[in-house]
């Protein structure tokens, strides 16, 4: 399952960071949470289902699929090959900036098909709450 930003455009102004709602859609309900803002809306972090549903009801939302990261412009949420450590990932921050998240060890092989190493590593990482995605363990959960 894929998860991405989207941006809802709102003029609620209670709405604050780390917030968790519900986006009734007749009798659907797709639970969300707030991981930033824009001028005119919130940036929630959605999967490819929610989206498509989303995009189906007539919501006024957008992509965010790319920001600027150091005067750059970097792909949001798409592990890559790394500089620093093994892999690499830009996404926006607890405060709505654009972060650089490292991960992975450049000198050891993802051994994931070993059903004992993956079992050993998801349960070493917590992997069952990999926490937020601005955070090295989430994505090497993922990666796991």
């Amino acid at each position: 399952m894929k998860i991405t930003d989207i941006v809802i455009h709102t003029t609620e102004s209670r709405i604050t960071e780390g917030d968790s709602f519900a986006i009734e859609l007749g009798e659907l309900i797709i639970e969300t949470s707030v991981v930033g803002f824009t001028d005119d809306g919130v940036i929630i972090e959605a999967d490819n289902k929610a989206m498509a549903l989303l995009g189906l009801s007539g919501a006024l939302l957008e992509s965010v699929s790319e920001a600027k990261y150091q005067g750059r412009e970097v792909s949001l949420g798409k592990p890559m090959q790394g500089d620093v450590k093994k892999s690499k990932v830009y996404v926006r921050g607890p405060k709505g900036n654009v972060v650089k998240v490292n991960f992975g060890d450049k000198n050891m092989k993802i051994k994931k098909s070993i059903p004992a190493r993956r079992k050993s590593f998801r349960a070493r990482h917590n992997c069952a709450n990999p926490g937020p995605r601005w955070k090295a363990r989430y994505w090497s959960c993922r990666a796991w």
